[in-house]
C-alpha cells in the first residue's frame, strides 16, 4: 500500500442540516444557523440531555462546539460594541423569512421569523419595538404547519409543543417566571390521563419549547 492510500484519521459526520460546504463561518464559529441551533439546544441540555445528545448527532458537531458557540453568543450579547439584540440575529441568521407588523396592545410592534432546521414546523420569532428594542424571543409554531392534539397531561412531550400551544389547549393559563433567562413557566389545569380527573400542572419553557412538566 502506498503512503496516499493509507487511511487517514476518522472524519467528522457531517451535518445534514448544515448550510452549503464552503460557506463562512458565522460570528459563532460555524455556519450561523447551525451556530444559533447549537445556543438552543445549550439552554436546553440542562432539562433534556438525552434529546439534545441526539439532536447534535443529527447535526454533525460536539458538545464542545456546542459550548463554544453559546460562548461566543453571550460574548456577543455583553460586548459595549453590541448594536442590539435585533441586529445580533441579523447577523446570525442573515435576513428573516418574514418581516410583519403585528399590533400587542396600543402599539404596533414588527414580528420578525427564521427557519430552524433541526425543527422544521417551528420557527424562531423576534417580536421588536419600533424602535428597534427586543421584546420577545422564542420558537412558535409555522404557519401552515400542524401542531400537536393536546388533551391531556399526557400529551406534553418534551420538544412537541410550544407556549402558545400549551395555553390555548389549557386556558385559562398563568405565566410564571422562570427559572433562568430564555426560560418561562405555565400555569394550567390538565386531565390526568387516564382517570381524566382535572389537576393543576406547571410546565418549563426554554425558548418557548416544551422542555418538562414539573411536579
Amino acid at each position: 500500500m502506498s503512503p496516499t492510500d493509507e487511511p487517514g484519521p476518522p472524519r467528522e459526520p457531517r451535518s445534514r442540516l448544515q448550510e452549503p460546504a464552503g460557506g463562512p463561518q458565522g460570528p459563532l464559529g460555524v455556519p450561523g444557523r447551525l451556530g444559533f441551533q447549537l445556543v438552543l439546544l445549550r439552554r436546553m441540555a440542562d432539562h433534556q440531555p438525552g434529546l439534545v445528545e441526539d439532536a447534535l448527532r443529527t447535526l454533525g458537531v460536539t458538545r464542545p462546539e456546542m459550548r463554544e458557540a453559546n460562548r461566543r453568543w453571550q460574548a456577543m450579547s455583553r460586548s459595549p460594541r453590541s448594536r442590539g439584540a435585533l441586529q445580533r440575529y441579523r447577523s446570525v441568521l442573515g435576513p428573516p423569512e418574514t418581516d410583519t407588523a403585528r399590533r400587542v396592545g396600543d402599539l404596533t410592534c414588527r414580528a420578525l421569523t427564521w427557519p430552524v432546521p433541526l425543527w422544521p414546523g417551528l420557527r424562531f420569532e423576534v417580536l421588536a419595538a419600533p424602535g428597534g428594542a427586543v421584546w420577545n424571543e422564542w420558537l412558535v409554531r409555522a404557519p401552515g404547519a400542524s401542531g400537536p392534539v393536546l388533551r391531556s397531561a399526557d400529551d406534553l412531550v418534551p420538544w412537541s409543543c410550544t407556549v402558545e400551544e400549551v395555553a390555548h389547549a389549557f386556558p385559562p393559563a398563568r405565566p410564571m417566571e422562570g427559572s433562568a433567562p430564555t426560560r418561562w413557566r405555565l400555569g394550567f389545569t390538565a386531565p390526568d390521563a387516564p382517570s381524566g380527573r382535572p389537576e393543576p400542572r406547571v410546565a418549563e419553557f426554554t425558548w418557548g419549547l416544551l422542555q418538562r412538566l414539573l411536579d
